[in-house]
């Protein structure tokens, strides 16, 4: 796991890391999914029959930040609107887009405990982590990170 629950005030948040911003964003999602879901589920989702499909979603002014909001809330859209909970993917970044490979269950088939009502904007980074810079943990469960690497923090509306 390179993701970890963030503290906040009244939501809830992700804080992750990866040697990608593709990596990043995977875990972010990966993230995301995770917090929604009863304790019984992660193991359930193992014996769910798996659809693949693509999902994209462009950027504006190639703005990365703001496209990985657009891309959770597209994993959001996706598990409550269009029945398809995001299990696994794999995310290629360019100019004007995020695009992911994606594998997903049926959403009926999931237990959620927490409901995810959107992505905010508020403290939200997505940047590289330099060679030798560190970004300091934060107590009791997020470890400090050394670059070189990506860094994304995301805090969700529940």
């Amino acid at each position: 796991m390179s993701w970890w629950i963030l503290p906040t005030t009244a939501d809830i948040g992700i804080r992750a890391f990866s040697s990608s911003q593709e990596g990043t964003i995977a875990e972010c999602a990966l993230g995301l999914q995770s917090i929604q879901m009863s304790d019984k589920s992660p193991d359930a989702l193992n014996h769910l029959t798996r659809s693949t499909g693509v999902w994209t979603i462009l950027l504006t002014n190639n703005d990365l930040e703001r496209g990985l909001v657009k891309f959770l809330d597209e994993v959001l859209y996706r598990g409550a609107v269009e029945d398809q909970w995001l299990v696994d993917l794999a995310v290629r970044v360019d100019r004007d887009s995020i695009t992911a490979q994606v594998s997903w269950v049926n959403s009926d088939l999931v237990e959620r405990e927490i409901e995810i009502k959107a992505v905010t904007l508020h403290e939200l980074v997505l940047r590289e982590i330099k060679s030798e810079e560190t970004v300091p943990g934060l107590d009791p469960n997020i470890p400090t990170f050394e670059g070189p690497g990506w860094m994304a923090q995301v805090v969700l509306d529940i």
